[in-house]
């Protein structure tokens, strides 16, 4: 069995280095498909850890493989670095201090995800060098994870083909393994294109784009009536024709996600959407162009690598926070509501004590560790990770790098995750990550059931969610 003490300790040998890469994305954050500093940080961490890297995957310039080793158990951990727009924040201020009025940042904690997962790799591989443990551990840079579904293009590749099970962790505000699915989405535009005219002198000659965008906005509101109810619609003009009411737009565009729990229920829903958009050319009498910009399937949590990997959180512990941090995530926690700490601590409720819970509900940190427990609620969110799921047997987990009550995507979350507070919880995902690397690697049987279960849940093939012509949105 794989030594739970000497894994912890190869993690914390190298820590500094991992904080450093991790505080480096977020000094630089980049957006999805643009994270070309952000790449280069942890390629040369894995160059110098002697891993074999190999760049540009599916297209894509800051999509990587890095390796570890040869042949099968073949591991693999994934890690995101893109950032988000209009969140740029100091490190452990909180007050809403921007570095740069309008700067990126990373708001959702993915300069400690991707700085997480390698540190798990770097452990696991010291490990099997000095225990000599056959097996690859390869390490996936997923880019564009927040808009452009960069491991849904990698899977298309066949970047996870072979690849014998999946770990990845996200930064939150608990400890604990997902055992929900997410949403399968896909991310659309519509782009109508009419004719210009005078508005008031001869507006019969013009065709309306926007009209046509509006139009099918009305139609996707009573469709909505018709769906099933986890099913969403949600939309954005992307252009909106001008800025002139006197002329008659003959361009505009709207952006669709269409979302619901199975990946095929996405796929039923896209033909419906498709002949409303159809209908409101056809009244405005526009053209019509349908763009399939990205998408990607529902996270489908593999049961058997799940317990493994909440064992394995069990033995390694949640992160180890000191007075400090947990002065400064008061310091957060003092501005949001009761409503905002309850929600975000509710998975503790009726798991722990009514007494845990209360003192959990009055802590600005949680040190908590969630048993796993598989549940058939899907998120309200989406993620790129759907897609590894349909690739292989995934298991996911979250540890607390931020204060109780925080909302993700926000500069709260920017400032918590350049802080001792993210690094702690990310110094604790690398440890469970890399236990549950070596332990998956010394149970061949483990996997054998693991694979099993996922050929049960998935068919056992990958099916993209996209057409062959969509190619990542690069510009």
């Amino acid at each position: 069995m794989a030594d739970v003490k000497k894994i912890k300790e190869l993690v914390d040998q190298k820590a500094d280095k991992f904080v450093g890469v991790a505080d480096q994305v977020w000094s630089t954050p980049e957006l999805g498909f643009k994270e070309t500093k952000s790449a280069a940080a942890l390629i040369a961490a894995l160059e110098s850890e002697g891993f074999t890297v190999k760049t540009g995957l599916a297209g894509i310039p800051t999509a990587f493989e890095a390796v570890y080793g040869e042949g099968h158990p073949a591991i693999a951990l994934l890690g995101e670095f893109d950032a988000l727009p209009s969140l740029s924040q100091e490190a452990g201020n909180d007050v809403h201090t921007p570095i740069c009025d309008g700067g990126n940042g990373h708001g959702c904690g993915h300069n400690l995800l991707g700085a997480g997962a390698l540190a798990a790799a770097v452990a696991a591989k010291d490990y099997m060098q000095q225990n000599n443990i056959k097996g690859s551990v390869h390490y996936f840079g997923c880019p564009g994870e927040e808009f452009g579904c960069g491991k849904m293009f990698m899977a298309r590749a066949g970047a996870f083909d072979g690849i014998d099970a999946a770990f990845t962790w996200h930064p939150g505000n608990l400890n604990n393994v997902w055992g929900i699915s997410s949403l399968a989405n896909n991310s659309i535009y519509y782009h109508f294109k009419g004719r210009t005219s005078h508005a008031a002198a001869s507006p019969h000659l013009g065709r309306s784009a926007l009209d046509a965008c509006e139009l099918m906005s009305v139609g996707c509101n009573y469709l909505r009536e018709h769906i099933i109810p986890e099913a969403r619609l949600h939309y954005a003009y992307r252009d909106v024709g001008g800025s002139a009411p006197n002329v008659v737009q003959d361009h505009a565009c709207v952006n669709y996600f269409i979302r619901a729990p199975k990946i095929k229920e996405v796929l039923e829903l896209i033909e419906r959407v498709n002949d409303v958009a159809r209908g409101a050319a056809l009244m405005t009498g526009t053209q019509l162009e349908i763009q399939i910009a990205a998408g990607l399937c529902d996270y489908q949590p593999n049961d058997v690598m799940s317990q493994l990997l909440a064992d394995c959180l069990k033995q390694t512990g949640a992160p180890e926070f000191d007075e400090a941090d947990y002065a400064l995530a008061s310091k957060f926690m003092d501005d949001y509501n009761e409503a905002e700490i309850e929600s975000s601590v509710a998975s503790i409720k009726g798991v722990a004590t009514a007494e845990e819970f209360e003192k959990i509900k009055k802590s600005p940190l949680t040190e908590f560790i969630l048993p796993y427990v598989r549940t058939n609620y899907a998120m309200p969110g989406s993620t790129d990770v759907g897609d590894v799921s349909y690739c292989t047997p995934t298991a996911q987990l979250a540890t607390a790098c931020w204060a109780n009550g925080t909302p993700g995507h926000t500069w709260q979350v920017v400032a918590q995750g350049g802080s001792s507070i993210g690094h702690k919880g990310m110094i604790a995902a690398a440890k469970a990550l890399a236990l549950a690397t070596i332990s998956a690697m010394e149970q061949p049987e483990l996997l054998e059931k693991a694979h099993e279960e996922f050929v049960k849940a998935t068919g056992g093939k990958y099916v993209c969610p996209v057409p062959p012509e969509t190619v990542p949105l690069l510009d």
